[in-house]
């Protein structure tokens, strides 16, 4: 459809709508769903996803509600592109309820360390010093280092 270089995103269509200067769009269908070309001026740009590709609705009715939302509401569609076939092939529901898994439990250790770190940093008691740390760490490996001689001999 078009590459990176010849998108448009969202704050600027929003705005070009918002100055009436948008004269046209086209959805045109493709293998994974629906594209958008906007149409401004002697310009043709396909709407870009926030990471600079072109996006690509999977629904067809999700990207009539966004069209809709931004005040586009009359554009031509072309679906000689649209694949409803590959639609199943790019994502499946194999896999997730594994994925929302994953989700709640990084989720609850996220809120269980943050509760941590909270706890911490809220302790009250004195701070103790790295050389104070220091020293008394090395007194506990002298006497254990001095157990293990003596049950070895």
């Amino acid at each position: 459809m078009a590459t990176a270089q010849n998108t448009i995103d969202h704050v600027t269509l929003s705005r070009l709508v918002e100055a009436n200067a948008v004269n046209g769009a086209t959805v045109i269908g493709q293998p994974g769903g629906w594209g958008v070309v906007i149409k401004y001026g002697m310009t043709e740009r396909a709407l870009a996803a926030k990471r600079g590709s072109v996006r690509i609705f999977r629904k067809f009715e999700t990207l009539v509600g966004y069209l809709k939302g931004i005040g586009v509401v009359k554009y031509q569609v072309d679906a000689s592109g649209f694949d409803p076939a590959a639609l199943k092939l790019t994502r499946s529901n194999e896999g997730a309820g594994t994925r929302m898994k994953a989700a709640h439990e990084a989720a609850a250790y996220d809120k269980w360390f943050r509760a941590q770190v909270q706890e911490a940093l809220d302790d009250t008691r004195p701070a103790i010093s790295d050389a104070d740390v220091k020293k008394h760490f090395a007194a506990k490996r002298k006497e254990l280092e001095q157990r293990i001689r003596a049950t070895a001999a």
